[in-house]
């Protein structure tokens, strides 16, 4: 429609001139109608739709603008398709020990064929995300946004063209991207993302991971249950890091048992690439030593989508990388939001979609509860799974709380022990005044879908003998938390 109205002809003729200015402004008018709106999402992953979803539900006028595919990084190659990799590792893993079952069962993997249904499942999703902003009256620009004045964004499609889209309230949702080491450039053949991963031509036989948080951790358990050779390195002192240490401990025992290599207080200080593989220089408290792989998963950690999006244009504040926000999204704009992986709170999915939810409400002219970061459950989705919220036993200390500690191994669950998923642990931290439920930490079979109940206690301010006097289910995992908490008070009957 812009490209056809500037294709009008200028009339010289008498008369003919007002009825150009006429068509003139009848066409601007109607491109403003068609290009204005009540809120811009910039971003579709999971804070941006579910914003989007939100304005629209609150009677706000809603586009969205997403550059690659809707549903963002998460749905199409972080969080979706990764669970599906893991899950066919499960499948496999479960193929190979049938016989602890009393079950003979025989199987192969195909590689392409698991890598396939990775990428089904994260299209499937992506299409309901589609449907979901059709059902919703949401308009979808494609291309990629860039705010250049005040309630402006410019959207740069794939073919080169330009559209300016107006609305009156922005959310930025730009999400992030894998954070580069200097020594360790990803080049995407032999020095990958967490993206080339999940879509390898063919399995690998020997792989190094550089990294040890959820994204090093999940991909690590899926290439060694593959029977690819891996070996981890991990700067700290231990993996998975900001998980409270007894969890770090558990998870080192079972991947060694498993086969993966662990080396923690190490790092990458240069690799070689001008090979047939890769050479990796690690640097360790006991001296430099060199490990060939057929190439290398670099998984430090992810940096925010922050340039380029015009924020110095508008004079939008950024601290440390991140876009400065307050406890509803706002930033130092007025009308300019930003949620998400680009802003300071954890970069986890669920964490966007609440802060997108809420600033959509704050922009309806609501007030929403503002988030509590330190009640924000973190899952990881290795064998076994990791699930954890609130303070570690250390941060609990450090702190100044007096606290009571418990802790239940799933050996003694009779659940666990039935389903052959006796590995691990629920660790409970309580304050020992007056039972404040202060930290809960998984590690287990399915212990991502238990975390809730913590979750939803320390929520409600529940007390350790709330949790001690709520009747739980016989037999199941989640027994798990009510006899850990029976052990901090020494009360425990089973253990």
């Amino acid at each position: 429609m812009v490209l056809w109205y500037a294709s009008l002809p200028v009339f010289s003729q008498p008369g003919e001139k007002d009825v150009y200015l006429v068509r003139r402004y009848y066409y601007q008018y109607l491109i403003q109608a068609v290009m204005s709106y009540d809120v811009l999402v910039l971003g579709s992953g999971p804070g941006g739709y579910p914003a989007a979803i939100r304005a629209s539900q609150l009677g706000k006028k809603v586009a969205i603008i997403e550059k690659e595919s809707l549903g963002g990084v998460c749905l199409n190659w972080g969080c979706i398709p990764t669970k599906a990799l893991l899950k066919s590792a499960q499948v496999y893993e479960y193929l190979k020990h049938a016989n602890a079952y009393g079950i003979n069962a025989t199987g192969e993997h195909d590689f392409g064929a698991v890598v396939n249904r990775s990428r089904g499942v994260a299209d499937k999703m992506s299409k309901g995300v589609n449907f979901l902003m059709k059902k919703n009256k949401i308009d979808v620009v494609m291309g990629t946004g860039k705010l250049v004045s005040p309630g402006k964004i410019e959207v740069t499609a794939a073919d080169g063209s330009k559209q300016v889209v107006e609305g009156k309230n922005i959310v930025i949702a730009t999400g992030g991207r894998a954070r580069q080491l200097p020594s360790l450039p990803i080049d995407g053949k032999k020095v990958i993302g967490y993206r080339e991963a999940m879509v390898l031509p063919q399995q690998p036989k020997k792989m190094l991971v550089v990294g040890s948080g959820a994204i090093g951790v999940e991909f690590a358990y899926f290439y060694n249950s593959m029977g690819t050779e891996v070996t981890i390195v991990e700067f700290m002192p231990r993996i998975v890091p900001v998980e409270d240490e007894d969890i770090s401990k558990e998870l080192e025992k079972q991947y060694k048992k498993q086969g993966i290599k662990i080396m923690t207080n190490a790092e990458v200080t240069k690799v070689d690439t001008a090979g047939e593989g890769v050479k990796a220089t690690v640097k360790t408290k006991d001296g430099e030593q060199v490990l060939e792989a057929d190439l290398v998963l670099s998984a430090v950690g992810v940096v925010a989508n922050i340039e380029d999006i015009g924020l110095e244009a508008l004079g939008i504040k950024t601290e440390k990388g991140k876009i400065v926000v307050d406890q509803y999204g706002q930033t130092s704009v007025k009308g300019v939001y930003a949620i998400g992986d680009c802003t300071p709170g954890q970069a986890l999915a669920h964490v966007a979609s609440k802060e997108g939810i809420n600033a959509a409400e704050h922009i309806a002219g609501h007030h929403p509860e503002a988030m509590d970061y330190n009640n924000i459950p973190g899952c990881t989705y290795c064998t076994p799974e990791i699930a954890s919220v609130g303070y570690t036993e250390a941060k609990a200390k450090e702190a100044g709380y007096d606290i009571k500690v418990g802790k239940f191994p799933f050996m003694a669950s009779g659940k666990a022990s039935a389903a052959g998923a006796t590995e691990g642990f629920v660790k409970v931290i309580y304050d020992a005044k007056y039972g404040e439920f202060l930290g809960c930490h998984m590690i287990g079979a399915n212990v991502t879908e238990m975390i809730a109940e913590a979750v939803t206690a320390r929520k409600l301010e529940t007390t350790a003998h709330e949790i001690l006097n709520a009747v739980h289910p016989h037999p199941t995992m989640s027994e798990a938390m009510k006899e850990a908490t029976a052990v901090a008070y020494g009360e425990a009957i089973d253990i």
